[in-house]
């Protein structure tokens, strides 16, 4: 709106604009910046939350999935313990069960070692063994 009162005098009073100095916080930019604030403040905790509550969810929808990967599987297990071929197969494979009527061997390598051969690093001994050792070295003179 254009200055209505016409021009100003040397002398002339500065209105209320003219004497505000330019660039610095004024009462309203302050009580804005206030409220900016505090509505800042009163939304970061729920943002928090909603983006807490997303990442439960994700979990728990990928362990949805695993448990219905297990379930499947299972169910295929159940499927294969209900097929007789596959039982006995398996009693064959890991009982060594013999039908009857049939012949069965068993044959043992005369020549292996029955003692389990060490190829890796030499054992360590348990904590007990190494404490009573230490116990016995302190009582010698």
């Amino acid at each position: 709106m254009p200055d209505t009162r016409g021009p100003r005098a040397a002398g002339d009073v500065p209105d209320d604009d003219d004497r505000r100095p330019r660039g610095h916080l004024t009462g309203r930019a302050a009580i804005l910046a206030l409220v900016v604030c505090a509505i800042a403040l009163t939304l970061a905790y729920p943002v928090r939350e909603y983006i807490a509550q997303r990442q439960e969810i994700a979990e728990l929808r990928h362990r949805e999935r695993l448990a219905q990967r297990e379930v499947e599987r299972l169910a295929e297990h159940r499927r294969r313990l209900s097929d007789e071929a596959y039982i006995k197969r398996e009693a064959r494979r890991r009982l060594h069960y013999c039908m009857p009527g049939e012949k069965c061997y068993v044959v043992l390598d005369g020549g292996a070692d029955d003692a389990p051969q060490q190829t890796g690093p030499a054992r360590k001994p348990p904590w007990y063994e190494t404490l009573w050792r230490s116990v016995e070295a302190a009582d010698r003179p």
